[in-house]
């Protein structure tokens, strides 16, 4: 998959940018020296562990019938377990605590690295700004179809499915 360069032009002195091998990697450079790694981003994303079943979430704008879990950048020198503790809070009105990290996944076609927490939360849901729905999933019900119903219990091969496939798999 190809990811998009997030600018044709150098950040240094303004130079078009040319493909060139870096650290064994092709890699946007300019004549100045300058060299556009596209590092990816950090991002968390939580298994809500609620009272009421797995917390799922679908954001505004997502398809209908959508859903993922609990995800949000990582803030400057912000640890990603204090991240994901942030992000449930935000999104879902919710205290918690991390019970385990599950593991960490590359997202390509956003170019980020998701960083996946099991993380127990109580009490009444209060939706943030950038979702559109909550639904929650018997632990014994949830699988990859939970999250779109299109793949009909196959494997959802992105970060997310990843995710919850490693954590029922423990």
């Amino acid at each position: 998959m190809t990811i998009a360069p997030v600018s044709q032009f150098c950040l240094k002195c303004g130079g078009p940018l040319s493909s060139r091998i870096v650290d064994a990697l092709p890699r946007l450079s300019c004549q100045c020296g300058f060299v556009l790694f596209e590092n990816p981003t950090p991002v968390v994303a939580a298994v809500v562990d609620h009272p009421d079943g797995i917390l799922l979430v679908r954001g505004k704008g997502f398809p209908q019938g959508w859903y993922g879990m609990v995800t949000g950048f990582v803030e400057r020198c912000e640890h990603p377990e204090q991240a994901v503790l942030r992000e449930v809070n935000e999104e879902l009105g919710l205290p918690g605590r991390v019970a385990a990290f599950i593991g960490h996944y590359i997202f390509e076609p956003r170019n980020q690295l998701v960083i996946a927490y099991h993380v127990f939360a109580d009490g009444p849901i209060v939706l943030g700004d950038e979702l559109e729905a909550v639904k929650a999933v018997p632990r014994d019900e949830l699988k990859p179809s939970s999250l779109v119903p299109a793949l009909n219990d196959g494997e959802w091969p992105f970060g997310a499915g990843q995710a919850i496939r490693d954590w029922l798999n423990r």
